[in-house]
């Protein structure tokens, strides 16, 4: 498959099949990450590469005043996460580190992303950057973007020198 997998691809292990010729000549691959074929010895297959970031999953919503940006960053430490908010756009990124006091062979299920994560997206209406505030709550992260008012008058006043 020329496609690059997506981040739900390779945090469920799933696959996306073409058509159903393709499922039937793939090898199938167990919890553990080897591949089975009938008649062939059990092989591991490669780790994902360790410089790829993954995409991370969002939910964007609006209310008449805010857009809404939430995504799920359970066991990301508050300084493995970088949220960089412009008018128009935001970029989050982060590192899940694991817990490397575990032997690999000891893993019977080994499903959960660890690494580093990224996500650009751009917004759909002017957003005021300097009010912008995040708040994580049970590895919920909710990041509250105030609308730019365009319709807000000011009346000026002119001093006089």
């Amino acid at each position: 498959m020329a496609n690059k997998k997506s981040f739900l691809e390779r945090l469920t292990g799933s696959m996306r099949f073409e058509d159903d010729e393709e499922a039937n000549s793939l090898p199938t691959t167990n919890t553990l990450n080897k591949t089975i074929q009938p008649g062939k010895e059990i092989q591991k297959e490669p780790k994902w590469e360790d410089d790829e970031e993954a995409q991370l999953t969002i939910d964007v919503y609006q209310t008449p005043t805010d857009i809404i940006l939430q995504t799920m960053v359970a066991g990301v430490l508050p300084e493995n996460l970088s949220i960089v908010i412009t008018r128009d756009m935001i970029t989050i990124k982060g590192k899940r580190e694991e817990n490397r006091s575990i032997n690999q062979d000891n893993y019977f299920v080994q499903e959960l992303y660890w690494g580093s994560f990224a996500r650009t997206v751009s917004l759909p209406e002017e957003v005021d950057p300097e009010e912008a505030e995040a708040i994580e709550k049970h590895g919920l992260l909710i990041i509250k973007l105030p609308k730019i008012n365009k319709e807000k008058e000011t009346k000026l006043k002119v001093k006089s020198v």
